[in-house]
């Protein structure tokens, strides 16, 4: 039934989101020219990695320079259409492509850079139990507000409680979330602890 949900909710939100997608492609063709989409390798269920997609919010070769993976608010790299996309996750909409194609669903732990999973402990692990998703219970809780040790903590306790009525709670609680949300950074909030 989930995989149900998923496609439908993907067919219709690929539809309802294409003009945003598009204007969103003009911005980032006249801000720098560069390419529109942006894939990066991910790990999903079971640990198998798939490419994200998403809408390019940082230069060309970012992950390359500076920081590398880490991203915070301040980061230079970013571009001007970049900023806005990412406040409002609008770049995070080409993802409901991966969901069609079966590698995430609706809802579910965001998913992670394999060098973030080889830091999981055997408990950890138990986040890959299920499909990464566009959002989930951590997303809905805190989402880059909190440390990302109590981020999976919040994963493993909607890996064990996982249901349609929390599903539908999640999806229901994220729009309040993403336009009252703080910013999030390309690696999933990934922060270690001090």
């Amino acid at each position: 039934m989930k995989r149900a949900v998923d496609l439908f909710g993907a067919g219709v939100g690929l539809a309802l989101a294409a003009p945003l997608i598009g204007i969103a492609a003009v911005a980032i063709k006249l801000d720098d020219g560069g390419p529109v989409f942006y894939r990066q390798r991910r790990v999903g269920l079971h640990g198998v990695e798939f490419d994200l997609v998403k809408l390019r919010t940082m230069i060309p070769g970012a992950e390359a320079q500076g920081a590398g993976w880490a991203v915070d608010y301040a980061d230079p790299r970013i571009t001007r259409a970049g900023r806005v996309l990412r406040r409002l996750s609008l770049d995070e909409l080409p993802q409901l492509w991966n969901v069609i194609h079966g590698e995430m669903s609706l809802v579910g732990p965001r998913p992670t850079l394999a060098y973030q999973v080889e830091q999981y402990t055997p408990h950890q692990r138990r986040r890959l139990d299920v499909k990464p998703g566009l959002t989930g219970w951590a997303q809905v809780n805190g989402r880059a507000k909190l440390l990302w040790t109590d981020r999976i903590e919040l994963d493993l306790w909607y890996v064990e409680h996982r249901s349609a009525w929390l599903d539908l709670k999640i999806i229901a609680r994220t729009p309040r979330v993403l336009f009252t949300g703080t910013y999030r950074g390309d690696t999933g909030g990934w922060r270690q602890q001090s």
